[in-house]
């Protein structure tokens, strides 16, 4: 109950912000619009609504990462963090009740670029709830990084990290934009060592009903989701150990 009602406040700390939750929300739709426009007037398969949107909507989750990381950055600066050491509270709770309320705002933002996409040509049938389902490892991963940087470092170092580097890197390594067959070599490699790639191509393969082909890419996904958390919150538990000595 206490890491819910930390979870609540955490909530209640990202809707006081609403000009950078609609930018966080309504950046990647800007994005769909302005490549599906493209589309209709130079044909490109990439950027057909079916593979587009996956794309999209994994590029749109890596902003997550940055509220995330400015989230706890900014309470490890102030003296509420040092008040809340003093609460029952565990390291997994914290790291819980900051992850909780960013999975709306994570479902909201897919949700929003799959809506657009019916209004752009996007089939309405069941493969899109599969397709959101299939994001949540994704969202979870990026909240994890985030959240690791944002125990590691202070919230301007966090903006560099998250909200350039890690954007960046996300997009030209999801094959959002082009095809990584066509650069091939070591960057394709590269690619597809990183979960970016694996995350679109498991959203793609939903979307499209190759049911088949999703959980071989959501592995590598997990697969970092999974030691990324654990390892913010050993971090998060040290720094709460020192900060308290």
């Amino acid at each position: 109950m206490k890491m819910l009602g930390f979870a609540s406040r955490n909530s209640k700390e990202i809707l006081r912000d609403p000009l950078n939750l609609a930018f966080g929300i309504g950046f990647p739709l800007v994005v769909l619009l302005l490549l599906s426009a493209i589309q209709a007037n130079i044909p490109v398969s990439m950027f057909e609504i079916g593979r587009l949107v996956p794309g999209i909507a994994v590029f749109g989750l890596s902003f997550i990462s940055l509220f995330a990381g400015t989230l706890i950055a900014k309470d490890r600066s102030s003296s509420f963090m040092l008040r809340l050491f003093a609460s029952p509270l565990l390291s997994s709770d914290f790291i819980l009740g900051y992850t909780l309320p960013l999975l709306p705002m994570a479902a909201a933002q897919s949700a929003v670029c799959f809506i657009a996409a019916f209004f752009l040509g996007l089939p309405v049938n069941a493969n899109v709830l599969l397709a959101l389902v299939v994001l949540i490892p994704t969202a979870v991963l990026f909240i994890s990084i985030g959240l690791l940087a944002g125990t590691v470092f202070n919230d301007k170092q966090v903006g560099g990290i998250c909200g350039a580097l890690l954007t960046n890197v996300s997009a030209w390594l999801s094959g959002t934009w082009f095809n990584l067959n066509l650069v091939g070599g070591a960057f394709e490699v590269i690619a597809y060592a990183l979960p970016f790639a694996h995350a679109v191509d498991a959203a793609r393969a939903a979307i499209s009903g190759d049911y088949a082909s999703i959980f071989p890419h959501l592995w590598w996904v997990i697969g970092y989701t999974v030691p990324i958390m654990t390892i913010a919150i050993i971090v998060f538990k040290r720094k709460m150990n020192s900060d308290k000595v």
